[in-house]
């Protein structure tokens, strides 16, 4: 259980980092295309930590993470249904869901300044959110582990 919790923490502080790193790319005075694409390359890090963090507790809860051609949905979907996120949380993470989709397959020319900084302006909040349900879902996975 120890190991879960030290490899949580781990991705917690490279999503931190991140979250640092995108504070630094917005405050450089302009924000061209280097700019916007190294502020969705942030997003993409710290969505992909989210989902790092999920894939670890559910295999530690032995539970078969998702390998299909919309994985990344079905993941968001089986934490919901093993309650380690809330259908609330889901709701709002799914925009970082398309989000991702859309920067791994687009061409960086494509990227769009308001919709990227709608997301850059709210994930914050969102990773807020998420680290309180993780955390919560960590103390209900070690409480129920605890039990013979």
């Amino acid at each position: 259980m120890a190991d879960l919790r030290e490899k949580v923490e781990v991705e917690k502080e490279y999503i931190n980092h991140t979250l640092s790193d995108l504070q630094l790319a917005l405050a450089r005075p302009e924000q061209t295309i280097i700019e916007l694409a190294a502020l969705g390359t942030f997003l993409l890090n710290i969505y992909t930590g989210i989902e790092n963090i999920l894939k670890q507790i559910l295999q530690a809860k032995k539970i078969a993470v998702p390998h299909t051609s919309s994985s990344h949905k079905d993941l968001l979907a089986l934490a919901v249904k093993e309650q380690i996120i809330s259908q609330s949380f889901y709701d709002d993470i799914f925009p970082f869901l398309s989000f991702r989709h859309f920067f791994v397959h687009a061409y960086g020319f494509m990227l769009d300044n308001e919709p990227i900084m709608r997301m850059v302006n709210k994930i914050p909040q969102v990773y807020s959110r998420f680290v309180t349900e993780i955390d919560t879902a960590l103390e209900n996975f070690e409480k129920a582990s605890a039990q013979p």
